[in-house]
Formats: structure tokens, C-alpha cells, sequence
């Protein structure tokens, strides 16, 4: 049974697994729209959206929380000065994922990561 389990393990060890979120997510914030399997999207969402509650205090100790997962300075303050500010309207839900068609190799079940539209 998997009581109270709420990690998507993605078939890997934990550093990987690690490594693959935030690369994913260094890669919704800067282009702001990736293509990727649907559960990978699922994962990465919730780390997204940490991210971006996180950056909308806008102080010190935000920028470092983003800049510890980011491991990136120049998108840390793209993500606190442009991507946060646009979401200060909400509490939430600002990713989206739009399923597509299966993928013609390994029939995995591709899906659409994007960030929504400012509010």
C-alpha cells in the first residue's frame, strides 16, 4: 500500500531524480513552454509552483530558496523581478498540462508543461 506517499519516483535514485526536476524546471522558466511525458510534467509541477510561491515575497530569503534549487543567478532573478510578479493575483495553479499523442517510440503518453497567462 502507499499510504501517505507523495513522491512520483520516476524509476530513478534519487539524485537523478532530483537532477531531472530541476532541470526541467530551469527549462519551463526559461522558455516557458516545454514538451515532456505526462508524468514527468505531474512531478515537476509541484516544484514549479513552490518556486514561484516562494519568489513572490520578493526578499533575500526568497531569492536565495530559488537560487538553491535554480543554481542559477541571472534565472533566479528573471524567475523573482518578471515570472513571479505576473502570478501576484493568484494562490495557485500556475502551471498547466495539456496532454498530446503518445510518442511513436516507446508509446509514452507526451504532454504539454507551460506556464499559464498572467492574470
Amino acid at each position: 500500500m502507499r499510504h501517505r506517499v507523495k513522491l512520483h519516483a520516476l524509476s530513478r535514485p534519487s539524485d537523478e531524480r532530483k537532477a531531472l526536476m530541476r532541470s526541467l524546471v530551469r527549462e519551463l522558466f526559461l522558455h516557458g513552454t516545454i514538451v515532456t511525458t505526462t508524468q514527468k510534467a505531474k512531478a515537476a509541477s509541484a516544484f514549479a509552483e513552490r518556486i514561484i510561491t516562494h519568489a513572490l515575497a520578493k526578499d533575500l530569503s526568497a531569492r536565495r530558496y530559488v537560487n538553491a534549487f535554480l543554481n542559477d543567478e541571472k534565472l533566479t532573478n528573471k524567475v523573482v523581478d518578471e515570472i513571479a510578479p505576473k502570478y501576484a493575483g493568484r494562490k495557485g495553479g500556475y502551471t498547466r498540462i495539456v496532454k498530446m499523442e503518445k510518442r511513436h517510440g516507446d508509446d509514452a503518453e507526451l504532454a504539454i508543461f507551460q506556464l499559464v497567462k498572467e492574470s
